[in-house]
């Protein structure tokens, strides 16, 4: 199973990290027993091809009308590359914000009016930057089908945030799959999935 794979492969080179008896402190000030960097994937070819063809499989299946594909930027930019290429489609990327010189490009590459786009996101948290990707696509004329990331952290927020734009997400891994795999190979135990399971349902609250 895909899911499994790339979760296992994640803890393998230390993509991921666990650590619910001693919390990581997100930019955004949230204490979370797991830090994802999903940057690391493209130190390893074989996790990061992977990856690819993980994610061009699901975006070929999920929207095969997919006429352009796009990163964000920047961790989705090496992602978005290596699916373009697997599909042999067009690729741009997006800015976090639209480039103050030029012509103020907020894409780089070249769109079409109603092009059909798939958007590469390395993970989901909240889904909010991703979103304003998505958004700012629109604007330039792109047609949005959906997102497709390597990994969610399946939190309420993020569904919600998704559900109230109507755009589809498609991930290759999520947090459910990934501390269960972690527990199978010994990374954690039972109380620490306990712990971690709590997390999720309740990120503000669940050290208290």
């Amino acid at each position: 199973m895909i899911a499994e794979q790339i979760a296992k492969e994640l803890l393998s080179i230390e993509a991921v990290s666990l650590s619910p008896d001693e919390p990581f402190t997100w930019a955004s000030g949230l204490k979370s027993p797991i830090y994802c960097d999903n940057r690391v994937t493209m130190s390893y070819p074989e996790v990061r091809r992977a990856i690819a063809q993980g994610l061009a499989a699901k975006i070929k299946e999920t929207f095969p009308d997919v006429e352009v594909i796009a990163g964000t930027a920047t961790a989705g930019i090496p992602h978005a590359a290596w699916v373009a290429e697997i599909l042999d489609l067009p690729m741009v990327y997006i800015r976090s914000k639209a480039k103050d010189h030029g012509r103020g490009n907020q894409i780089e590459g070249r769109i079409t009016e109603g092009q059909k786009m798939v958007v590469i996101e390395d993970l989901i948290s909240t889904g909010g930057s991703v979103l304003e990707a998505a958004a700012a696509a629109k604007r330039e004329g792109a047609t949005v089908l959906g997102v497709a990331a390597i990994f969610t952290y399946e939190l309420a927020k993020g569904k919600e945030n998704f559900a109230a734009v109507k755009m589809p997400l498609i991930t290759l891994t999520n947090y459910s799959t990934l501390i269960e795999s972690a527990l199978q190979e010994n990374y954690i135990n039972h109380d620490q999935l306990a712990l971690l399971k709590k997390w999720r349902k309740d990120p503000e609250g669940w050290l208290n």
